[in-house]
């Protein structure tokens, strides 16, 4: 199990809603960053299907301007945020995806791509589509593409606790565990503040979750 992020010079993050990057990817963005990566960011959809409701305001605007205030807190340098149906991204066809994300890479000369596991850990479909494409665009670009995922007891834990669909992964699937600084990707949350309502399942995660982050080459 490796403890250490290899040596690239600009990576991308492909994720399907605002917020994804910094209730997520938010720790694992601070810590490439702070080993000199540059890192890029492009959002699937803009998260105008929330599950939260009488948030004031259109949701699509909302999102987007909180996206840029997090992306800004952790040092976020290329934000790309698309159209695509929230909650629906699955019924997109893959090659389409895949293209949108081989041109995000190619613009921002990603040299590795990361997104969310493929069982998407959250249990929303949505998140599993937004890495099927970035793991064949890992294909298409011969770059590698990493996986954030939970421990099993994490997940176990939050389905027990809330009821929630997570997905987790054995020790022994799990082939890099950082060791992270969340200041950062606390901040970021909190620009989400349509989404990071109090008593959510988010802040019981993180604090399972304690200062590691959990991840697995889903293309090496």
């Amino acid at each position: 199990m490796e403890s250490t992020l290899p040596a690239w010079r600009s990576v991308l993050a492909v994720v399907a809603h605002p917020d994804d990057e910094s209730f997520g990817l938010g720790a694992v963005l601070t810590a490439l960053r702070d080993a000199g990566v540059g890192v890029s960011v492009l959002c699937l959809t803009r998260g105008e299907a929330s599950t939260l409701h009488g948030v004031p305001g259109d949701l699509t605007a909302l999102r987007a301007g909180e996206l840029a205030a997090a992306a800004e807190e952790l040092g976020v340098g290329d934000v790309a945020l698309l159209t695509y149906p929230d909650g629906a991204l699955g019924e997109v066809d893959l090659e389409e995806l895949t293209e949108q994300v081989v041109a995000a890479a190619r613009r921002t000369g990603a040299e590795a791509l990361v997104g969310f596991d493929l069982t998407g850990v959250t249990g929303h479909r949505d998140h599993a589509a937004a890495t099927e494409a970035a793991v064949r665009a890992g294909d298409v670009l011969g770059i590698p593409v990493l996986g954030w995922t939970l421990p099993l007891t994490v997940a176990a834990g939050l389905r027990e606790e809330y009821g929630a669909p997570f997905d987790g992964h054995e020790e022994a699937d799990v082939d890099l565990v950082l060791t992270v600084d969340r200041e950062r990707q606390l901040r970021a949350v909190r620009c989400h503040a349509s989404q990071a309502v109090p008593g959510s399942v988010l802040w019981r995660r993180l604090e399972l979750l304690g200062d590691n982050e959990h991840l697995r080459w889903l293309r090496r």
